[in-house]
């Protein structure tokens, strides 16, 4: 099995690039919780949800293990839970971290704020380029540190497609 992560900052093109990737190659697609969590509950996250909403991200990503799909494609995962606590909160619970440390990834495409229109959906708070290339920098770093395998994955909508599938089929052959 193969995992892959698509992380980086909001309208970067992660949940498209997922679908892309996973009608190309097939496999299980796991979604961003928090967006549903949003929806369920109609309003903003407060520090309160932070535990719930990383406990159920990471639920979901076991359920997806557990079935064992040769791709298994994560639209995002812990990192940008910690992310976005620190972003919105200047805190983040202390477990996150470790637990995300403590996971097997065999690639993450970091997607790029630059080269594409931020696209608000009433979800989406970060309009300013340089908040997301704050929140791009963020999780280059962590993945740098971490000592993660990852490649950044930018320019225009079809330059993003066409690296991130050459990419993905290049890990689905090592």
């Amino acid at each position: 099995m193969k995992v892959l992560v698509l992380t980086g900052p909001e309208s970067s093109g992660k949940s498209w690039l997922a679908e892309e990737i996973q009608r190309q190659f097939g496999g299980v697609l796991v979604g961003e919780y928090v967006r549903q969590y949003i929806d369920e509950v109609q309003r903003d996250t407060v520090y309160a949800d932070i535990n719930l909403i990383a406990h159920q991200q990471l639920a979901r990503e076991d359920a997806a293990r557990a079935i064992k799909p040769a791709l298994l494609i994560l639209d995002t995962h812990l990192l940008s839970n910690i992310l976005w606590s620190r972003t919105l909160f200047n805190d983040c619970p202390a477990w996150l971290e470790t637990a995300l440390a403590e996971r097997q990834y065999d690639l993450h495409l970091l997607l790029s704020p630059e080269g594409v229109e931020w696209v608000g959906d009433g979800q989406r708070c970060q309009p300013d380029l340089g908040e997301r290339q704050a929140f791009f920098d963020a999780s280059r770093q962590w993945l740098v540190a971490h000592g993660q395998p990852f490649e950044v994955i930018g320019g225009s909508w079809s330059d993003r497609s066409e690296r991130a599938l050459q990419r993905v089929a290049r890990l689905l052959n090592d």
